[in-house]
């Protein structure tokens, strides 16, 4: 047992250190078993293809190491990965590739596009190369896109639109009695309890009526989100986050991008693809410019959410955007910092600007995607906001 427990380790380290360590390999004492198998071959050449480049089988951005096409060669490669190895390792290979041999430039032909596994590292690259991408290849970037976006979605919506509309409803109940107003389903789920077997009926305690004037006043959320070239993973996450919660009627919802210059994006909402298309990754930051934006839409404060999405590396007027922010919280703005939506650790952020935000009061973090749905229920709730 120990035989074959040292044998596997050789040919896990002989596959980390490529083909130029097999003499040594054989040379060492007790790794006659250090052959590989077919399909350890093959992981071989296509882990030597970006990682031994020099080796048999590697490629770059200027050839390749047979006769065919770079294009066709990558394709081919990029079939190999997917089939030998998980798809966690297909995703840190196939972002490896594009630094090492300068795949960035062939990211674009339709047959690579079709072989890659969606991954959202890649997609922001796409993103910030959105402008160069030649028209034989738009269609087949945008279903690329396609792909992460349905993966986001369903791990966002049911969660996020169940949180607000459980929050909502809650808040939006009146005591004053008014048939036309009866939240029927809500009254029946309270009442449960109530169930009386001999009558067959259920016998309610309270009955839950809608504020009518919650329906003419609703909740607006405001997402105002740095497109700085660092904030390509949040920028996907805000936009599917945003189309879910324009879905929802019983809320308004707005979408503001800035770099140095603001864009209102609202009307893109639609289509989350379409929104994505609408951000420019890339540039400075002016985040105050954004935030003075937002502010004409800020009817009720107490009842609006406003997110501001961004690394905090402020190039615009630091001292009047903290002066801006605690004016909206002060005015009964909700206002929450998210440094990041991301699941990749700790995120890249101006920890002197955050500091100062938070000091407020004004909940500064970075959050996985996962949160989202948790946070806005807290958030609709009025209920204290934590990390």
């Amino acid at each position: 047992m120990q035989e074959q427990e040292m044998a596997q380790r050789m040919r896990r380290w002989r596959l980390v250190l490529g083909q130029e360590s097999q003499l040594q390999f054989q040379a060492m004492s007790g790794a006659e078993n250090v052959g590989l198998s077919e399909e350890e071959i093959l992981m071989d050449q296509a882990l030597a293809a970006i990682y031994h480049p020099k080796s048999q089988g590697g490629f770059g951005i200027h050839g390749a190491g047979g006769k065919e096409a770079p294009n066709l060669q990558i394709s081919r490669w990029l079939g190999d990965v997917r089939s030998l190895f998980d798809k966690e390792l297909v995703r840190i290979i196939q972002g490896d590739a594009m630094e090492r041999c300068g795949l960035k430039q062939l990211l674009f032909e339709p047959e690579l596009l079709e072989n890659l596994e969606p991954d959202i590292g890649l997609a922001s690259a796409i993103l910030m190369l959105k402008d160069q991408i030649p028209k034989r290849s738009k269609e087949s970037v945008r279903q690329f896109i396609k792909k992460i976006v349905e993966q986001i979605n369903g791990l966002l919506e049911s969660e996020v639109c169940r949180s607000v509309t459980a929050s909502l409803n809650k808040r939006e109940h009146s005591p004053l009695p008014s048939a036309a107003s009866l939240d029927l389903s809500y009254t029946i789920r309270r009442n449960l309890k109530n169930y009386q077997p001999g009558l067959k009926r259920i016998v309610p305690e309270h009955f839950y009526f809608f504020d009518r004037t919650a329906k003419t006043n609703p909740y607006t959320v405001i997402l105002d989100v740095d497109q700085s070239g660092s904030m390509g993973e949040s920028v996907i996450y805000s936009s599917v986050l945003a189309c879910i919660l324009a879905s929802i009627q019983s809320i308004r919802t707005r979408i503001v991008a800035f770099d140095t210059a603001v864009v209102d994006l609202t009307e893109k909402s639609d289509d989350p693809v379409d929104l994505l298309f609408g951000f420019s990754l890339g540039g400075g930051t002016d985040i105050n410019k954004s935030v003075a934006y937002c502010e004409q839409f800020i009817e009720t404060p107490s009842k609006t959410l406003f997110f501001l999405i961004s690394d905090l590396a402020e190039g615009g007027n630091r001292s009047a955007l903290l002066r801006r922010l605690e004016d909206l919280k002060e005015s009964g703005v909700t206002v929450i910092c998210l440094l990041a939506i991301s699941d990749r650790g700790d995120p890249y952020y101006d920890a002197q600007m955050a500091g100062k935000i938070a000091a407020m009061e004004i909940p500064c973090f970075g959050c996985s995607p996962q949160k989202l749905p948790e946070i806005l229920e807290m958030a609709f709730k009025g209920q204290e906001i934590k990390k």
